[in-house]
């Protein structure tokens, strides 16, 4: 490590980042009101989350793009392909539900037109290297709580057996595969440690504040939070979510050590069970390929 605290590009080791061409249904009256186990809370955040998933996947796609031309190591080139491919995908796939979370009475639009609006500021007003250290800690946020959802029994078992299941299980195994493509395109084009920590610690500050406050302005569209009972019931259960963890939370804190790599949490089990799970021979969403 040099004196400023950068490290070298390491080489780029081989990884399979395939973009699957999906695609969900969503019939009408599929999904009950608070379709996460019948959760308020926890309902109106994947609610969130999801709004937000496209206009971030298209400020993540942009920022890796910018530098496409300047990597010369042809493994990360391809990487890098499969990476936006599938981010594209991810965008398409939670636009759709989004439009039937807004039909349930989920202001998705809303959120989506907010975040849309501040990442565009972002393409305005920062540097391209800033943007994509923003990207490259907002992926370890997305890959984090992605590889939860494949551990823990606990978190599948909240959202039940439909569609949203399944699109978060395919979301969740794709970012679990292209978990370092961003920070390696940073790392290549001259990202410095200093600049990725500080980074990863304004992104993590802006994040948790939207979270927070679009779900609590979500919850108020919603006459069930109105119920003091349900309410206080849903709040004392989102402590001991699984996504809530401590191991969860040691996780995402590691990416602010220096030398830290993506790579350093090995996912290889995780991701050849998942695979074979989801997309093998007997899959459960091989028949969502098209």
């Amino acid at each position: 490590m040099t004196a400023a605290g950068d490290l070298a590009p390491r080489p780029i080791p081989p990884r399979t980042v395939h973009v699957r061409r999906v695609r969900f249904s969503h019939p009408d009256g599929a999904l009950r009101r608070h379709y996460v186990e019948g959760d308020l809370v926890m309902s109106h955040v994947v609610a969130v989350l999801s709004a937000t998933f496209p206009p971030g996947e298209d400020f993540f796609v942009r920022s890796v793009r910018h530098y496409r031309d300047e990597i010369g190591d042809p493994e990360l080139k391809k990487q890098v392909r499969g990476f936006i491919g599938q981010e594209v995908v991810h965008g398409r796939e939670h636009d759709h539900l989004n439009q039937v979370l807004r039909q349930m009475g989920y202001p998705t639009h809303l959120v989506h037109r907010f975040i849309d609006g501040v990442l565009s500021s972002f393409d305005r007003t920062l540097s391209p290297r800033v943007r994509l250290g923003f990207t490259a800690g907002l992926e370890h946020y997305t890959a984090t709580i992605a590889e939860q959802l494949l551990t823990s029994p606990e978190a599948q078992a909240l959202l039940g057996d439909t569609e949203v299941r399944s699109i978060l299980l395919w979301h969740a195994l794709e970012e679990s595969e292209h978990k370092s493509v961003a920070f390696d395109v940073y790392r290549a084009v001259g990202g410095t440690e200093r600049m990725r920590i500080w980074t990863m610690r304004l992104i993590s500050a802006l994040l948790i504040a939207h979270v927070v406050t679009a779900t609590a302005l979500s919850m108020l569209t919603d006459r069930a939070t109105y119920n003091p009972v349900r309410l206080v019931r849903s709040l004392a259960r989102l402590r001991h979510s699984p996504f809530l963890a401590r191991e969860v939370i040691r996780t995402l804190r590691a990416y602010n050590t220096p030398g830290f790599h993506p790579d350093h949490i090995d996912s290889t089990h995780l991701l050849e069970r998942w695979q074979a799970e989801l997309f093998g021979p007997q899959g459960t969403l091989t028949g969502k390929l098209k």
